[in-house]
């Protein structure tokens, strides 16, 4: 399953393709409990179809109703636009209350950049795309993961591909499932099981299987603060390996299969066999997943995937990891406050 960021790019490389005009939206900036976050995406095209959103649907109909109207037949480069500068403004446009969205829009003209993104991101690349404002130009590089979407009011700088990564032990149905859930999340998502009458089924665009033991795995693949770690075999001689490493790295989540009780006998075979300290055991996060009742694998894979998230966003509040903006005349800005009818 591809990101919606992706999808948004794929959608406008189609419609540019079929002669169709298109404006490219972008969230650069947020006040208050906006209902997108900055580097969310939404593609209008001349008619009036959509790809992406930035607001849930309100701050969308005034678009669409602008292109539709021919208001940005004549937009030769990028410019900004406001909505919801004031609690009266936010209610008008279903923002809650105090919410303001700062918007960069751009006619979409030449398309090579969107496949230049695409063709990297398969590849499981990380990019950055810098747009300026002043002409349009759109240059593309390298990426980390620790990078963050940045803007400054000349050049708006976003990025594109797996930010975060998911390594799974095991490739039955569960990791598969998880997998899923994860690739939509913009996660690069890797699998190892030494166990070929697994792995042999591993059959899932986008996934790479990386070859070995556990542990060794773990250790190649240096974890960081933007992956995360979950062993799903139940067998404890994979699980464990696997663990050993991932409890000692710098993964923001490592997790583990098993009941209440199977996790206490782990957490004291790690400690008495293995010489885990109580700090390195208390970042496991087992049961694996949020107590949601799940019975099924999709279920339970939704229970995984929420606690990840849970904990990766937590993780990068505490950090101060947030977007990089740096102060803006909003005088400077086109606000757009009219009610839609």
């Amino acid at each position: 399953m591809e990101s919606l960021d992706l999808r948004v790019l794929s959608d406008v490389l189609a419609w540019r393709q079929a002669s169709h005009r298109v404006t490219l939206v972008t969230v650069v900036e947020t006040w208050g409990s906006a209902p997108r976050p900055p580097g969310a995406l939404l593609a209008v095209r001349d008619d009036g179809v959509v790809s992406g959103s930035v607001s849930g649907g309100c701050v969308e109909d005034d678009l669409i109703a602008r292109i539709k109207a021919g208001e940005y037949e004549h937009l030769k480069h990028p410019s900004m636009v406001a909505y919801g500068v004031t609690k009266e403004e936010a209610s008008r446009f279903g923002l809650p209350c105090g919410g303001t969205l700062r918007l960069v829009q751009e006619p979409v003209q030449d398309t090579g950049w969107i496949e230049e993104i695409l063709k990297r991101t398969s590849a499981h690349q990380l990019v950055a795309r810098t747009l300026s404002l002043k002409d349009g130009l759109v240059t593309l590089s390298d990426a980390r993961r620790s990078d963050a979407l940045a803007f400054d009011g000349i050049t708006l700088t976003t990025l594109f591909g797996p930010r975060w990564r998911l390594l799974l032990i095991g490739a039955g149905q569960l990791s598969q499932a998880v997998a899923q859930m994860a690739q939509s999340l913009d996660f690069e998502v890797l699998v190892c099981d030494p166990r070929e009458e697994y792995a042999a089924t591993l059959q899932m665009n986008h996934v790479t299987r990386v070859m070995g033991m556990p542990d060794d795995v773990v250790v190649a693949i240096e974890p960081d603060a933007h992956t995360a770690v979950i062993a799903l075999t139940h067998d404890p001689k994979l699980d464990d390996m696997a663990l050993l490493e991932a409890l000692n790295s710098q993964a923001f989540y490592v997790g583990a299969l098993g009941s209440r009780r199977n996790q206490a006998t782990r957490k004291v075979r790690l400690a008495e066999h293995f010489g885990l300290s109580e700090e390195a055991l208390a970042r496991l996060h087992g049961p694996v997943g949020l107590s949601l009742g799940a019975k099924t694998p999709a279920e339970i894979a939704i229970s995984i995937v929420a606690e990840i998230v849970l904990v990766k966003n937590s993780a990068m509040q505490s950090s101060g990891e947030a977007v990089a903006l740096s102060s803006l005349d909003i005088g400077n800005s086109r606000i757009t406050a009219c009610a839609i009818g």
